[in-house]
């Protein structure tokens, strides 16, 4: 008859082992149940921040007109004002509070480009791309041009070391209107680039140089 020792240090290290096993089989399979529950998040994230491009709130309009020999262009995000406060006081929840930046639209930074040298608002302006901004307020907006262009994220404001030039123009009362729009006219002299939305207008005259 053959006889099998028995070891208790052998049967202790077997012991030993097989909870380590057993623990690293629940910490495996909890950490593959924290990598899958991200894994979704990273996919949820990605589905919907490609869902605002392909379909964003403020879709991008790109508005061109030709007068003189001149070619201008607008390139902007369309916000709506969806029932909200478009212009007035921090302090009643406006949306663009007066004596606060404004990129002019949504999303990217709004640029404009004159084919030819001009006079906005009477002040000399070369050919180019620049980018186009303003400070509202209640009886009057400030619009800014910029030489900083291909700004993706509008929200944050220039590098006003970069302004090329700053007018005054007074506001108009319009139609009220759900979607920013810019549009343009013209007369015998002159073209008229106009800013509105909600209930208001801001007209800039441009002239070829």
């Amino acid at each position: 008859m053959t006889y099998v020792s028995f070891c208790p240090l052998m049967y202790s290290k077997i012991l030993t082992f097989d909870k380590y096993f057993l623990l690293n089989q629940k910490t495996n399979l909890m950490l593959k149940k924290i990598l899958i529950g991200v894994g979704i998040l990273v996919l949820a994230f990605i589905g919907v921040f490609i869902y605002g491009i392909v379909n964003p709130k403020s879709p991008a309009k790109t508005t061109v007109y030709g007068y003189n020999g001149l070619d201008i262009k607008v390139v902007y995000g369309q916000p709506s004002k969806r029932g909200r406060l478009i212009f007035g006081e921090e302090k009643d929840g406006a949306l663009q509070p007066y004596g606060k930046y404004w990129r002019l639209g949504a999303n990217a930074a709004t640029e404009i480009t004159f084919s030819k040298n001009v006079l906005f608002v009477g002040k000399p302006i070369d050919a180019g791309t620049y980018r186009m901004y303003a400070v509202p307020g209640a009886e009057n907006f400030q619009i800014s041009l910029n030489s900083e262009v291909g700004v993706f994220f509008g929200v944050n404001e220039p590098d006003y070391s970069k302004d090329v030039i700053k007018v005054i123009l007074p506001v108009e009362k319009a139609p009220e209107t759900e979607v920013f729009t810019v549009t343009f006219e013209n007369d015998s002299t002159m073209m008229k680039m106009n800013l509105i939305w909600d209930t208001t207008k801001i007209t800039v005259p441009i002239q070829v140089q």
